[in-house]
């Protein structure tokens, strides 16, 4: 059966969401009483572990029964704080809701006269339906269809249309300018909004320089992205809007003998029209300079390319943690409502509201779908109340990655009795982890752990934003106290 868009939640997040909801989930912010074991020590205390983990900054925490919404056990429950990529989870429940599971993106070929004897006597327009996981491939698939279509030639432009999305320079302005998690977000996008760059030693102590729109099958050399290796030391990278190009620099000395990396686009639609007019001519068909154009025009769809359902995109933006799928899912969700949003804080914006409202988090303040930026709030026991909510209606668990138990050294142990399900949140100074844990009697529990040091992060120099200084050992011991506390829910005695 197919379920309709708002079917979906629509039951479980409305007035009955269920009945145990009725007077508020999560209503009391005391632990419930446990039996002796505890005293006896069988189950260390919560306020051990956090002592142990040595963390500075602030620790949160809240988890319940999953079914009843019974609060088990809180730390500072209602502290506002960076959800970081658990941002994802809501963005996830956020986009199912107002596009449903079955929703697809679409990239279309349209023509906007008729296709006479192979000459296309208008027109052809590129129209990006915002998908994020298109990729070269699909562009050079897209290419091949057209030439089945019967087209040979154009009389009219190659014209270029992003509208169904505002366009965004980049996801956090924050973050450092090279970090391909941070790309542009447009109603045209390819290869994750990032240009792969390769270099190699040549002779004379040169290096042979490539940037190109890697895929699996097609890679084409593309222009829109330039750059010049230059004598320095740092900054590694610099980048410049030059306009028509996206212009970088890299400083020689970091370079060695070789490798690649991926550096993120600001110029997308361009990207797709240089890649496309690449994988066209290897079609036989030439198509002249793009022009970039605002709303779709008119005409026939001469091909399409459809991207996979919203409910397996958004199970890979949840396991990979993907910035560019999570905004774009958010924009267009924002959109489906009649909400003529231009930038991703608006849109947020729009999520906070709905999260309050349906989800009951109370503290939701987001300004991206992704969690990038370190200025959205949430509180632990919003997100508890939220995976209580939802886990009736079976949306997010199925969705969420699974969690593997580790030991005190931190490797994974096998066939542990405790499950977990959730989606991991990380930037500098923050660690965040949320989900559902599946105790060995069967029980299940909707926990969240949010840790944050904002005084370090925000003293972060802006050329040590990368990896700066004690960021790696503060993250790892977050890492190793969510894990106690996991281990230690899943020994709690039953109520």
């Amino acid at each position: 059966m197919r379920v309709s868009r708002r079917l979906l939640l629509g039951g479980l997040l409305g007035s009955v969401a269920s009945q145990a909801f009725a007077n508020a989930p999560l209503r009391s912010l005391r632990p419930v009483p446990r039996d002796a074991a505890l005293a006896r020590g069988a189950v260390r205390p919560a306020t051990d572990l956090v002592a142990e983990a040595r963390l500075s900054g602030k620790v949160a925490f809240a988890v319940a029964d999953a079914e009843t919404g019974e609060i088990i056990e809180t730390r500072n429950p209602v502290l506002a704080m960076p959800p970081a990529s658990v941002t994802k989870a809501v963005t996830a429940l956020y986009a199912l809701d107002r596009l449903g599971p079955d929703f697809r993106f679409r990239t279309q070929l349209i023509g906007t006269g008729p296709l006479v004897n192979g000459k296309l006597k208008g027109d052809l327009v590129l129209a990006g339906g915002g998908d994020p996981t298109l990729d070269s491939d699909a562009l050079g698939d897209l290419a091949g269809r057209l030439k089945e279509a019967g087209l040979r030639e154009i009389e009219g432009r190659f014209l270029i249309s992003a509208s169904s999305l505002p366009a965004i320079f980049s996801i956090d302005p924050e973050q450092p300018d090279h970090m391909g998690y941070n790309p542009a977000v447009s109603g045209l996008n390819l290869n994750y909004n990032r240009v792969h760059f390769e270099w190699k030693r040549a002779g004379g102590g040169g290096y042979d320089v490539s940037m190109d729109a890697r895929a699996r099958r097609y890679s084409p050399a593309v222009g829109i992205s330039r750059m010049q290796i230059v004598d320095r030391r740092v900054p590694v990278y610099t980048y410049a809007d030059t306009g028509g190009t996206d212009d970088w620099t890299v400083a020689r000395r970091a370079l060695g003998s070789g490798g690649s990396r991926w550096l993120p686009v600001r110029k997308p639609e361009l990207y797709a029209a240089e890649v496309f007019q690449t994988l066209a001519r290897s079609h036989g068909i030439v198509l002249p300079r793009a022009e970039v154009i605002g709303e779709t025009p008119a005409g026939e769809v001469l091909a399409e390319q459809t991207s996979a359902p919203l409910r397996d995109m958004l199970r890979s933006m949840l396991k990979w943690s993907t910035n560019l799928i999570a905004e774009v899912a958010g924009l267009t969700a924002t959109h489906a409502d009649g909400k003529g949003v231009r930038t991703l804080a608006e849109s947020a914006a729009e999520m906070s509201r709905w999260a309050k409202e349906k989800l009951g988090a109370r503290k939701a303040a987001f300004v991206d779908h992704s969690g990038l930026g370190d200025q959205s709030r949430m509180a632990a026991t919003d997100m508890v109340r939220a995976l209580v909510r939802v886990r009736e209606a079976g949306v997010l668990a199925p969705i969420l990655k699974p969690f593997p138990m580790r030991n005190k050294n931190y490797e994974v142990v096998q066939n542990h009795p405790v499950k977990v399900r959730a989606k991991t949140g990380t930037l500098n100074f923050v660690s965040t982890l949320a989900g559902y844990v599946t105790r060995p009697d069967g029980r299940d529990l909707a926990f969240a752990i949010f840790t944050s040091d904002l005084s370090l992060r925000e003293a972060i120099a802006p050329d040590d934003r990368d990896v700066p200084d004690g960021s790696r050992a503060w993250g790892r011991r977050s890492r190793h106290l969510q894990m106690r506390l996991l281990e230690r829910w899943g020994k709690l005695p039953a109520a």
